[in-house]
Parts: C-alpha cells; sequence; structure tokens
C-alpha cells in the first residue's frame, strides 16, 4: 500500500503545481495561432510577458501551416510565397530559420496554351509573336485604343466594371484569355458585375522577366512554414482544438489583455450581420511520378475548368534535379466558392456594402478593453505575410 507520509514532500510539491496553474494569469491571451498571432506572442515573450496562445485547430501557423506527405511540405491551405522590401522583416524571420532561393513564376494556361505571368515580354511574345519591347508597345496601345473608342461610343467616360477596367489596361486579347475566366472563377460573379477598383493597375513589364513580384526578397523557409511558426511560439503556452468565443468568460479570466485575429464579425455576435468572403476547396493528391507540372503553380484561365489553379508542392524547396530524387509528387487543386457559415474565410469581399459593414464593427472593436484586434479576419483585409508580420511589431507591448 502506497504510504503518502513517505512522501510528503512530494505531495506537497504536487499540490502547489496545481494550485500554481489555477492562479496564474497570463499577461495576454492570443486568440488564433496565425502568423499574426504566433508573432505578436514572440514580440510579447521577448519583452519578458507571458503569453497563452489558443486555437479552434489542431494545429498551429493558421493558413502557413504545412503537412509532411511522402517528405513533400504541403501547404495545405494554398501556396504561400514569403516576399517583401522590408530589409528588417527578411531578417527578422531568416534569424529564425533560413529561406530558401525559391522565385514564384507561375505560368497560365488556357486552351492547351501556356502563357508566362506576370504579363512581360515572354507573354507578349506568347501571345501575339513580338520580339521587342517596342513591337509589344505598340499591340498594346492598339488594343488599348479599341476599348477606349467602344467605351467612347457608348457615352462612358470611366470604367463601370472590372471588365472595361481591364480592357482599357491590358487589352481585348490578354483579358479574355488571361483574366476573364480566372477572375469570375476566383469571385463567384461576372466581371460586369465586379467593381472596377478591383483591378486598378495591372503589371506590365516590357522585359523578359517572368519574377512575379517586385520585392527584393522572396523564399520558403527551409523545411517548411512549420519551422517558422515553432520558432516563433517558443516559450509561449499553447492550447489547441478551443474555441474561445464558446467560452469566453473563462478564457477572458485566463489574461490580463486579450489579443483576438478570429473573425470581427463572430467576436460581435453577427449583431450587424455577417461579412463575406470568398472560400476555397483544396483537392489534394498523391501522385507516383516525380515531377506533374514542372512549375509550383500553374493558373487555369478558362472557366469551364471548374479549379482555378493547380498547386505542385515539391517545386517550392526542391529545384534543378532534385525534383527527380523523391519518386513522388503532391498536387492540389484549388476550387474557389462562395463562403457560407461554417467554412473557413479566406478572401475579403472588398466591395463597397461590406466596407461600411466592417467599419460598424470596426468602431464597435475600438470601444473594447484591454482587446487587442489584429490580422486577416479581425480587421477584414487581405494581408500578404511581411505585412501581417509588421502588424505585429507595430502594436504596443505594455
Amino acid at each position: 500500500m502506497f504510504n503518502i507520509l513517505l512522501f510528503p514532500n512530494f505531495f506537497i510539491i504536487f499540490a502547489a503545481n496545481i494550485i500554481f496553474k489555477a492562479l496564474t494569469v497570463y499577461d495576454y491571451l492570443v486568440v488564433g495561432a496565425g502568423l499574426f498571432g504566433v508573432t505578436f506572442a514572440w514580440r510579447a515573450r521577448q519583452a519578458g510577458r507571458s503569453c497563452l496562445v489558443i486555437d479552434r485547430r489542431q494545429h498551429t501557423g493558421g493558413n502557413v501551416y504545412c503537412e509532411d506527405i511522402q517528405d513533400i511540405h504541403v501547404h495545405r491551405y494554398g501556396a504561400h510565397i514569403f516576399h517583401t522590401s522590408n530589409e528588417r522583416i527578411w531578417q527578422f524571420v531568416n534569424s529564425l530559420v533560413p529561406f530558401n532561393r525559391y522565385t514564384n513564376s507561375p505560368i497560365a494556361n488556357y486552351q492547351g496554351q501556356l502563357y508566362n505571368l506576370p504579363f512581360n515580354m515572354n507573354t507578349f511574345y506568347q501571345m501575339w509573336g513580338v520580339r521587342t519591347p517596342a513591337e509589344a508597345q505598340q499591340k498594346l496601345e492598339e488594343q488599348r485604343q479599341e476599348a477606349h473608342e467602344a467605351l467612347k461610343k457608348q457615352g462612358v467616360s470611366e470604367p463601370r466594371n472590372l471588365e472595361e477596367q481591364a480592357l482599357l489596361l491590358i487589352g481585348r486579347d490578354i483579358y479574355e484569355r488571361l483574366i476573364k475566366g480566372y477572375t469570375e472563377k476566383q469571385w463567384g460573379r461576372r466581371c460586369t458585375e465586379l467593381p472596377a477598383f478591383i483591378i486598378q493597375r495591372l503589371p506590365v513589364r516590357l522585359v523578359f522577366d517572368n519574377n512575379y513580384f517586385n520585392d527584393r526578397y522572396q523564399g520558403i523557409p527551409e523545411g517548411g512554414y512549420n519551422k517558422l511558426t515553432d520558432q516563433l511560439l517558443e516559450g509561449a503556452d499553447v492550447q489547441l482544438g478551443v474555441d474561445y468565443l464558446a467560452d469566453r468568460d473563462h478564457w477572458n479570466r485566463q489574461a490580463r489583455n486579450i489579443v483576438y485575429s478570429g473573425e470581427i464579425d463572430r467576436y460581435f455576435d453577427y449583431c450587424f450581420g455577417h461579412l463575406e468572403w470568398r472560400s476555397v476547396r483544396f483537392e489534394t493528391e498523391t501522385l507516383p511520378i516525380s515531377n506533374y507540372q514542372g512549375n509550383a503553380v500553374v493558373n487555369y484561365t478558362e472557366r469551364d475548368i471548374p479549379y482555378t489553379r493547380i498547386i505542385e508542392h515539391k517545386h517550392f524547396e526542391t529545384f534543378g534535379a532534385d525534383v527527380d530524387r523523391n519518386p513522388h509528387t503532391v498536387i492540389s487543386r484549388e476550387y474557389s466558392t462562395e463562403w457560407q457559415p461554417g467554412m473557413e474565410p479566406y478572401y475579403p469581399v472588398n466591395d463597397e456594402h461590406n466596407q461600411q459593414l466592417y467599419e460598424r464593427y470596426h468602431e464597435l472593436a475600438r470601444r473594447e478593453t484591454n482587446v487587442i484586434f489584429g490580422g486577416r479576419l479581425a480587421e477584414y483585409r487581405y494581408y500578404d505575410m511581411a505585412p501581417v508580420i509588421q502588424r505585429a511589431f507595430d502594436i504596443d507591448i505594455y
């Protein structure tokens, strides 16, 4: 029979630990273990503050989370390419995990014809057979002028929708082959029904350069994004599979301050109604071949093809002849869908109605005490990764 009198110190320490944990109040409760939340947690820990990070999902990292399939780091929630011209942010993330040399150079597939993106001399050669910048510029101006004259005949001085805006910017050939179908699948609406401001400018390069981004730095963390988010969470307590809003009073008692990165309308019980989002469905497949499409990202720009693009994940981290060393590959087809309650929200619908609705929620958020709202869902805006890290750095730690 076990005699507790023989081990009095053990039980005193054991009981003390239970009481300590029950009474512990953190400086910050971070709701959401996405990139904004984990970066804030890192900063708080560096400032000597205690953090508890919670998330509804069973993993950290939010939408940058990677899962390992056949020794390939699969971007479960879609392609994430880190890019920035902010040297401070680039040095910061590389101080946590080294980044590789990946350069985003997507391909567009239209009726079996392949075109380089963004629009550059390679695209114009593939589209029209032009070989010099002067020839490409002349062709672009001809098509822009055609669009201008067509609107003038209708008595239209300013573009009324995305289609008219795109025609004025890039002309009919590129619009119809590379923009129209893809955009309508992405937004679930015809381009004539979408506001012009969505596509106020299009990148046009009169050089043979397939690098999609203009930023000075870009790459993927070596070993996947989980290595980055794990480093950012070092020293913080983490609980997964818990819903903050399902037991808000309990979680509020755990910390002096709340950092909330979930949906802002859900935080306020949808009192003004639901903000609208576009969602994405992924169809992921492991194939017994080493190389499926030869590129990480291929967009399918025809309206009749239901998916918007195919991602081949190994190309984010494996280059050249090394691609063939792994005899398997993993691809994901992406289907853009209308968001419904219960689905993952991805892209805010930035029209006038939703912006006005968000401003009403934002005003409520400003009145909250000891609650910080930040990140894509809480601010109802699309964030690239570097700006969301910068956003976490801009918040005062107190």
